[in-house]
């Protein structure tokens, strides 16, 4: 017993000796060790919080992009339907156009006169769904709206004139959906 205690001293008398002796190096290294690991732990956490701050920027991203996605596809959802009607619309008027030709002063056919009739009225219809025709009358060309199929010598008008239009171009909303075929002034050499 007496040795156990002895021991005990000898302990509590080597721990509290000057830095420097074995104990009090013993101690050093440990606080050092603690400080490295709780910058160490420091630096982890800056590191997860950036990354943190990144994903939650890229998110962020992510959902402004899908919003403005959505939108546009709510926004030009009737676009494939309104190009397909196009077809049926060209038809209907170039056989206005010929029964007017054909009529040649006589009387117009009441049948001719209820196409007509029928065509303005789908034409109001497709303009409430945003659907409207690209005017081409004394306009200058333009690429955008217009698509040249042929040019004509005219000295009479400007250069670079839209001349005749051949087939109706369309805008739907704020985009072209069919350029207009048309044929483009050019000054004789």
């Amino acid at each position: 017993m007496k040795d156990r205690h002895h021991k005990e001293k000898e302990y509590h008398e080597q721990k509290h000796k000057e830095p420097g002796t074995t104990v009090g190096v013993e101690q050093e290294t440990s606080e050092q060790e603690a400080v490295d690991s709780v910058k160490d732990i420091a630096a982890e956490l800056k590191e997860a919080q950036d990354r943190y701050i990144r994903l939650y920027a890229d998110f962020e991203n992510y959902k402004k992009k899908t919003i403005k996605d959505k939108e546009e596809l709510i926004k030009y959802a009737n676009e494939s339907l309104l190009f397909e009607l196009l077809t049926a619309i060209d038809n209907l008027e170039m056989a206005l156009k010929h029964a007017k030709d054909q009529a040649d002063g006589n009387a117009v056919d009441p049948l001719v006169t209820g196409v007509d009739n029928t065509l303005r009225g789908l034409g109001k219809v497709l303009e409430k769904f945003g659907l409207t025709p690209i005017e081409v009358a004394g306009q200058p060309f333009d690429p955008t709206y217009h698509h040249a199929m042929a040019q004509i010598e005219r000295d009479d008008i400007e250069s670079g004139m839209v001349v005749e239009e051949f087939r109706k171009g369309y805008q739907f909303k704020d985009k072209v959906l069919r350029p207009s075929m048309v044929s483009v002034s050019k000054k004789s050499a």
